[in-house]
């Protein structure tokens, strides 16, 4: 009988992640019937005890959600130079011998999620925000945007947080007060990092002939500015978009596998969500 092996997510709160229809679906698709894949409620001071509960004969990684993707860092082994230029891991390799390798795979998501819909190179962007997925979002930025970025933030201490970002992953930031936000919908590239609800205002702002509008959110979807965006016919990123993509390279660095089913994980999401 072939041993079980297994991976998770981890986090607090946990109920509501989409990782295990993404992960489940590609095992299935792949004919790993041997591997399984759970959730975890689990906080930043019970990480250390949880990680060492972990057989490494059984456990092949994890996927890590907040409040643990800085959390985890000590506790690594390793981690790659992606993870650390945003000092956050939310992928996590467990090798036989026990060691623990982090990555980030949220960076080469939001790059793979942009490319689908044409989006290799831009003159200049806009970030809604400046919580962990703005830092995220500037770092894929600083690959493909060959001038400024301008994040709209809520405060001094957001914004000088913001350049600091830019400056450590080599990217030029340039902030704005949150009330000027309408203003980011004339970038070629708005990447939407707030909370649900957050941005909704802007939706009557949106220009007749935007660009590209890239919303980290997932559910409730579509958000009022992805709808202002798809009436005018232009092209939106979505966060279940995002979530598979990273997904993808998460089950590729657990299982050892290429191949991995991104149509069949996305069918998977929209229908978890109610898309169908």
């Amino acid at each position: 009988m072939t041993a079980v092996r297994r991976a998770a997510v981890l986090g607090s709160p946990i109920a509501h992640s989409l990782s295990p229809v993404l992960h489940r679906a590609a095992y299935a698709a792949m004919g790993l019937a041997d591997w399984r894949y759970d959730r975890f409620e689990v906080d930043e001071e019970a990480l250390p005890r949880f990680l060492d509960g972990l057989d490494p004969a059984e456990w092949a990684g994890l996927s890590l959600t907040m409040p643990l993707k800085r959390a985890v860092i000590p506790l690594l082994d390793g981690v790659s130079d992606t993870a650390a230029s945003v000092e956050a891991v939310n992928t996590v390799v467990l090798g036989p011998d026990g060691r623990r390798s982090g990555d980030n795979t949220d960076i080469p998501g939001m790059l793979a999620a942009l490319r689908e819909r044409g989006v290799t190179t831009v003159a200049s962007a806009a970030i809604l925000g400046a919580g962990a997925t703005a830092s995220s979002a500037l770092a894929a930025l600083a690959r493909i945007c060959t001038g400024e970025v301008t994040a709209y933030v809520r405060g001094p201490a957001r914004a000088a947080e913001m350049r600091e970002w830019g400056t450590r992953l080599g990217v030029t930031v340039r902030t704005a007060d949150w009330a000027d936000a309408a203003k980011a919908l004339d970038e070629p590239l708005v990447v939407a990092t707030t909370p649900a609800g957050a941005a909704d205002h802007l939706a009557t702002a949106v220009p007749d002939h935007p660009g590209t509008l890239f919303d980290v959110l997932y559910h409730p979807w579509p958000t009022p500015l992805a709808t202002a965006w798809t009436d005018r016919a232009a092209p939106v990123v979505s966060g279940l978009d995002l979530l598979v993509h990273q997904a993808v390279l998460q089950v590729e660095q657990h299982t050892g596998r290429g191949g991995v089913p991104l149509a069949a994980m996305r069918a998977a999401g929209e229908a978890a969500l109610g898309g169908h």
